[in-house]
């Protein structure tokens, strides 16, 4: 037992499939005991914490069927999956040739250094009421906020993809007679692009960390909406339902888009 432990604690120690799958549930179990007991009991006098506050595991699943049926759930994430497509997409179209260039060549990295530092300071929330001056209320607004977001933090991610290509590939074209677009183009990008196709899978979720901010203001439609009428009107299960559902739809997205790159690169498998 004891040489057991100590193989499991080395330092980057392989772990089973099955041991990875156990542990990976521990803490989901531990967080819905720890919910489950604050909010046990039939009558809110009994509860650690109010009903109001926090309903329980159970209370929260029977309420799954009027969020369903009467409050247009489905309509409401194909709304928000729309608005995060496009603010992802609007992002990746500049973000990613920019931060190709940046790591390509010393000059253009110089030029926009100071846009990609000051990004990583900005304080994405602020952007609201912002995006709100310069595009009103509509859904232009509501795109460029999360398209902002998104390509604030996919820059420096595509710039780090290209620096860590190895110089080697890079001395093995010029030494063929590459010119340095060509290098950019057959050496740089093909050997970065796993590595921004992984960048790109991170930033995707960061459109579902801000679309409650993004939909907070003037959306008729969308999971932050949902969450926003919930907490004002109620039911307050809806909340906790709704942000079930935003952790689902960023799981299994990202894990299509991990599908995805075992058949985009194969040999990153090998």
């Amino acid at each position: 037992m004891q040489g057991s432990l100590a193989r499991a604690f080395r330092v980057r120690s392989p772990l089973g499939m099955p041991a990875r799958i156990l542990l990976g549930f521990g803490p989901v179990l531990l967080l819905f005991g720890v919910w489950q007991l604050l909010t046990w009991g039939e009558v809110p006098e009994q509860r650690i914490i109010s009903p109001v506050i926090l309903p329980s595991p159970w209370e929260v699943l029977v309420s799954f069927e009027s969020l369903w049926f009467e409050r247009a759930l489905s309509r409401s994430v194909l709304y928000s999956l729309g608005r995060v497509l496009a603010g992802f997409v609007s992002a990746a179209v500049l973000a990613v040739p920019i931060g190709i260039l940046m790591g390509a060549f010393t000059p253009v990295r110089a030029f926009m250094n100071p846009v990609s530092v000051v990004g990583g300071y900005l304080p994405i929330a602020a952007l609201v009421p912002l995006t709100i001056s310069w595009f009103g209320i509509d859904e232009t607004q509501k795109v460029f906020f999360l398209g902002l977001a998104t390509f604030v933090f996919l820059l420096p991610l595509v710039v780090q993809a290209v620096d860590d290509v190895d110089e080697i590939y890079l001395k093995t074209a010029y030494t063929l007679g590459a010119s340095p677009l060509v290098a950019t183009w057959k050496v740089l990008i093909p050997v970065a692009m796993a590595q921004i196709w992984d960048a790109m899978r991170l930033a995707f979720g960061i459109g579902w960390t801000y679309i409650i901010l993004a939909e907070i203001v003037a959306a008729e439609r969308g999971l932050g909406n949902l969450i926003i009428v919930s907490q004002r009107r109620g039911p307050r299960e809806h909340i906790y339902l709704v942000l079930v559902v935003i952790v689902l739809i960023a799981f299994l997205t990202d894990k299509v888009l991990v599908a995805l790159a075992r058949l985009l690169f194969p040999h990153r498998r090998a």
